[in-house]
């Protein structure tokens, strides 16, 4: 089924010039771009886009790590959106990833993980809302 979903590419990925790495990992699995734009993250934006996350011990350092610098949000389409840009970014504990996706090849830290990617269409869709609808 062809869904849309949410990725960012976090501080870490933009401060290392991974953007165009990462876009080409999605495209060379037939994701397309809809959408993408390079912002800093507003604290309420950051707020929003992590509040499921609201009263765990990290939250505050994620939030705080995700307004330190620009960051670029793209909307993808594609066969199984979600479920594949999961894939193809890899697993979020470090000791858990493998080579050959983007968090495996270019993060051994648990925040600083180069990309966020949305988790289930629900998510995606109010991912998606926060940045790109007015």
């Amino acid at each position: 089924m062809i869904e849309e979903t949410f990725i960012m590419i976090k501080p870490d990925g933009v401060e290392r010039s991974l953007i165009g790495e990462v876009i080409s990992r999605f495209e060379k699995k037939l994701m397309k771009v809809i959408d993408m734009k390079m912002l800093t993250l507003r604290k309420e934006e950051a707020e929003k886009l992590y509040e499921m996350h609201k009263g765990k011990d990290f939250f505050e350092k994620l939030i705080k790590y995700s307004i330190s610098g620009p960051v670029v949000v793209i909307k993808l389409r594609g066969e199984e959106a979600v479920m594949n840009c999961r894939l193809i970014i890899g697993e979020t504990q470090p000791e858990k990833r493998t080579a050959g996706t983007v968090r495996g090849d270019f993060s051994p830290y648990l925040t600083e993980n180069v990309v966020h990617a949305s988790s289930t269409q629900e998510e995606a869709k109010k991912e998606i809302a926060i940045f790109f609808e007015i």
